[in-house]
């Protein structure tokens, strides 16, 4: 089965971990911060923490960005952990409408912003691995005194310095794995030190305690990476470079060689291609069903990203079922091709084929 993504393992990642399995430290020890200043380096960021998985790190940016009853302006194209960390802190998900490229259209965000003085803050996801337009994040995040948290699953590279805190996910799937895994980065100092404390249940430890103190000053939680992950995540990230390189590979074929099916935007040498997502013109979800399944008897997995999180049966039970012109068009016509490294070029032509003639 060629599915929609997966993990690329050498003999160099499993000798990683398991040096580490043989070394004193298999939950929290000096991995881990080597993972994170590393992750600094290659994003651009100041500090970085990593955490257990993609969910926690935007679990604990939600607690350090947002208060109780906020109003925060989010995409219903992503996976369900975007919004649910704005709930997780009592705070207001305002969905808006998506632009033919599937990020979130940011000139219905300023309609938004302009409607409402209380919005008070943007939670963007780079859906796909397309960077936003620096320009009008910044315009955005200075007229309207907002909070920008940037949703970066689907993108590996370096930070501009506009947004207050991004969020990263090493899934399995992503562009490297630390098996489950994930990562907050941000400039702020203050920001950093109090996601430390909350990733180890809020607790603090310093030299003037006796040995043995410690001292619960938030309410925090359990979401520590172990050393074992931390390792392979090194292992990985010596490869990033790769990784990218192979993946617009794949991009720039699949630009070249499809006919029957339109690419979600143009070949762009500043996405990290998490995903390659087409469109193609399905009468309904039925012929769109049928597909996939005779897709997957030729062996091919494909995927759809993403269900809109507004009309999930939780959030309208909440009452924010809405309708989105752009973003019912697209459930029905997009749907994503394979891309991972160890994708074969005979592999790729092979799910063009098939694809193009079942279409």
């Amino acid at each position: 089965m060629i599915p929609y993504g997966k993990q690329y393992i050498d003999q160099n990642d499993i000798d990683s971990v398991v040096k580490t399995l043989k070394s004193d430290y298999l939950t929290t020890g000096p991995k881990v911060k080597e993972l994170e200043d590393e992750l600094a380096k290659k994003l651009n960021f100041k500090y970085v923490v990593i955490v257990s998985n993609g969910t926690a790190a935007l679990h604990l940016s939600s607690i350090v960005l947002l208060n109780q009853g906020n109003k925060v302006i989010t995409t219903p194209n992503s996976f369900l952990s975007t919004s649910n960390s704005i709930l997780y802190q009592k705070a207001k998900p305002i969905f808006v409408d998506i632009a033919k490229n599937g990020l979130i259209d940011l000139d219905l965000v300023e309609f938004e912003l302009k409607k409402d003085s209380k919005i008070k803050a943007l939670y963007l996801v780079t859906f796909s691995g397309l960077p936003f337009d620096d320009e009008k994040l910044k315009y955005l995040k200075e007229k309207y005194n907002v909070k920008i948290l940037l949703d970066n699953a689907h993108y590996f590279g370096k930070d501009s310095g506009i947004c207050d805190i991004a969020t990263y996910s090493f899934h399995p799937v992503k562009h490297i794995t630390t098996f489950e895994g994930g990562a907050i980065g941000t400039n702020d100092e203050k920001i950093y030190k109090k996601l430390l404390r909350l990733r180890n249940h809020g607790m603090v430890k310093d030299e003037n305690m006796y040995p043995w103190e410690y001292k619960m000053v938030d309410l925090g939680y359990n979401y520590r990476l172990s050393d074992v992950a931390s390792a392979m995540g090194l292992s990985q990230l010596k490869k990033i470079d790769m990784f990218l390189e192979k993946r617009k590979q794949i991009a720039k074929i699949y630009h070249e060689k499809l006919t029957k099916v339109t690419p979600l935007y143009p070949y762009n040498e500043n996405s990290s291609y998490h995903l390659f997502v087409v469109r193609y013109p399905f009468k309904n979800l039925d012929e769109k069903a049928e597909f996939f399944i005779k897709m997957k008897k030729k062996g091919i997995a494909l995927q759809y990203h993403y269900i809109p999180i507004n009309q999930q049966p939780f959030y309208i039970k909440k009452g924010y079922f809405k309708k989105f012109e752009e973003m019912e068009k697209y459930y029905l016509e997009a749907f994503s091709l394979p891309i991972y490294p160890s994708l074969s070029e005979d592999e790729q032509d092979y799910v063009i084929k098939s694809m193009e003639e079942l279409l």
